[in-house]
């Protein structure tokens, strides 16, 4: 989500979401089934998990107006990374579904007036 301290928080959940619609979009047209959307347990959230067959995909998505924060992908610390890796082995205890294979990605939303241009980086981390 874009993090900046002029907007309203109520305005970043909303931007945010409209990302998170977009990221869901682009799964859905590669015929990902969605799993879970913002799963929430003690250590914070997972944006988006879909899966395809025996691929299950966790998602953070950052969605961003502008490049004064820099690209969502950038967003993606060395500490979120273990963090969302961290929330993973979290779903597949609580959860325990059962896929063969586990990614990570991170789709970069960029909000452009009314539209919402997505890029994804597949198996990011």
């Amino acid at each position: 989500m874009d993090t900046s301290p002029s907007l309203p928080p109520d305005i970043r959940a909303a931007r945010g979401r409209a990302g998170e619609d977009a990221a869901l979009a682009l799964y859905l047209g590669k015929g990902f089934r969605p799993v879970a959307r913002n799963w929430r347990c003690r250590l914070g959230e997972i944006d988006l998990i879909v899966e395809r067959g025996e691929l299950l995909v966790f998602c953070e998505v950052k969605t961003r107006s502008g490049d004064v924060f820099g690209g969502g992908f950038e967003a993606v610390t060395q500490a979120k990374r273990r963090k969302l890796r961290s929330l993973a082995d979290l779903f597949m205890v609580t959860c325990r579904p059962a896929h063969a294979r586990l990614r990570f990605d991170v789709a970069s939303v960029r909000q452009r007036s009314t539209t919402y241009d997505v890029v994804l980086f597949e198996d990011a981390f």
